[in-house]
């Protein structure tokens, strides 16, 4: 999409984001407004699709069912060549997060585990029993690393299907414990900037409004300012360990004081970190409580399909209670087809994940769960040392292993560009622009670290000397720093899943 002239550029800048958003929703109805725009998001989305589907013109294409079967030999032989052209570039660690374990045996051992219960539904646990078990205990040993070390400990939980899930799962809990046990209609999240999208996504399935708090220079959540944005209608306040932009913990030991003070409940996002805080503890490095032994903490989301190591697709949802945690469910006593309840949003379930989640956990025990946070860690501040001295970066905050860095120089999606040319998948974030890596055990590997530090030292170069591409992310992230994200990027982002779509 085209630059902005600057004067209106500072006009939108001025003005309060809702009315420019306001003011969008209105003019875009206009004819030759839709038609002139329409016209630019094709434009600014005609290089992405390319690289979207590279298979095009590759491999046969389906609209409607074949009229006879393909042979299943000859459809494993085509996934197989697309996965081995896939995979070279998470193998040599290329890719920030996305795949955290990856060995080859870890993979061929859950493919085996997922064979075994391909069948199972957690649905009817009278039919498999065993994914009760799995799940059972899946709950159990996640819950132990946050808390639950007495027999008698209420501290409970579900598995789910992911983060976003887990968190979801938690805030429609909240919702309706407050309206249930507080008479708030219009129950409240508090959460820093730096929070997951999921909790906004939360509030606006739930009908919850979402209070959105400025984080500290360092990607801190402000205390202070959440302090003055908890009020009577609060029915949760929220907490990163770490955050997902930044890699910042925030501060839960106060903020979960500040939810219990005000009679809230107060939620860890542990997704990302919880299975690497708990163990870098152990080994010896710096890391606050932020678990069920304070006692404003009511509940935890923290991934298995992360750091975990098991295979995509299973989380959990850890509660202080199990009567917070029964607000979570869903029942029904007068449906025709019988008794049905669910203590998840879905109603089938891979139960073949579950066992693959339990098995992961079990076969790498605590023993090789420190093995890996070590490596990671000490991979993770060799990153650091390396960016910290390429002039015009810096790296935000104190990251233990997902590391943000901006430039206060350069464009740093020219930066993402060209680290992409080179075959890195990094992530690009905005407010403030920069990028980060989230360092896995792909990472760890001889030299990784020093590859990428060179490759980025050579990609600033790059943007010192070469003029800007209209091409790339570069101009997406600039579009979406100037104009306000729910309206104008809002709707280019959902074209862009449009084009995910497209055969």
């Amino acid at each position: 999409m085209r630059e902005i002239p600057k004067p209106i550029e500072r006009i939108l800048g001025a003005l309060d984001p809702r009315l420019v958003t306001w003011l969008w929703q209105h003019i875009k109805t206009l004819p030759f407004v839709a038609t002139r725009v329409e016209q630019e998001y094709d434009e600014l989305l005609a290089g992405i699709e390319s690289e979207l589907k590279p298979y095009r013109d590759l491999l046969p294409r389906y609209r409607a069912l074949p009229a006879r079967g393909r042979e299943r030999e000859e459809i494993l032989d085509e996934m197989r060549s697309l996965s081995a052209r896939e995979e070279e570039r998470w193998r040599e660690g290329f890719v920030s997060g996305a795949v955290y374990h990856g060995d080859q045996e870890h993979i061929r051992f859950l493919s085996e585990v997922y064979s075994l219960n391909s069948q199972s539904n957690p649905l009817h646990a009278d039919v498999w029993p065993s994914a009760s078990k799995y799940e059972a205990e899946i709950v159990a040993m996640t819950a132990s690393l946050f808390g639950a070390c007495e027999a008698t400990s209420e501290i409970c939980g579900t598995v789910t299907s992911g983060g976003t899930e887990s968190i979801l799962l938690a805030m429609k809990a909240y919702r309706d414990q407050a309206r249930a046990e507080r008479g708030i209609r219009t129950p409240e999240i508090v959460i820093p900037t730096s929070a997951h999208a999921a909790f906004e996504k939360a509030g606006q399935y739930f009908e919850m409004p979402v209070i959105k708090v400025p984080v500290k220079s360092d990607g801190g959540a402000d205390w202070e300012e959440m302090r003055r944005a908890v009020g009577r209608r609060t029915a949760v306040v929220v907490g990163s360990t770490p955050s997902f932009p930044h890699g910042i913990i925030d501060p839960i030991e106060e903020l979960s004081e500040l939810a219990r003070s005000n009679g809230a409940g107060f939620h860890v996002d542990a997704c990302l970190g919880g299975f690497v805080l708990p163990f870098a503890k152990k080994l010896g490095y710096s890391v606050p409580r932020f678990d069920f032994t304070l006692p404003g903490v009511t509940s935890l989301s923290v991934d298995t399909h992360k750091f975990g190591y098991a295979a995509k697709g299973t989380s959990v949802i850890l509660y202080r209670t199990p009567q917070l945690r029964r607000y979570q469910f869903y029942t029904t006593t007068d449906w025709p087809g019988g008794l049905y309840f669910t203590p998840t949003f879905a109603g089938s379930r891979p139960g073949g994940l579950s066992a693959a989640c339990w098995a992961a956990m079990v076969a790498i025990g605590e023993d090789g769960y420190l093995d890996a946070t070590r490596r990671i860690l000490e991979t993770a501040a060799t990153i650091k040392r390396g960016i910290a001295k390429l002039p015009g970066l810096r790296v935000i905050g104190d990251p233990l292993f997902c590391i943000a860095f901006a430039s206060d120089t350069l464009d740093i999606y020219r930066v993402l560009d060209r680290m992409s040319a080179r075959g890195w998948s990094l992530n690009g974030l905005h407010k403030p622009a920069c990028l980060h890596l989230c360092v896995t055990l792909r990472h760890t590997g001889p030299g990784i670290a020093e590859r990428f530090v060179a490759d980025l030292e050579a990609a600033l170069g790059e943007v010192r000397t070469s003029p800007a591409s209209k091409e790339g992310m570069a101009p997406l992230y600039g579009l979406a720093a100037t104009l306000p994200v729910r309206g104008i990027v809002g709707d280019l982002l959902k074209r862009y899943i449009d084009v995910l779509y497209k055969v």
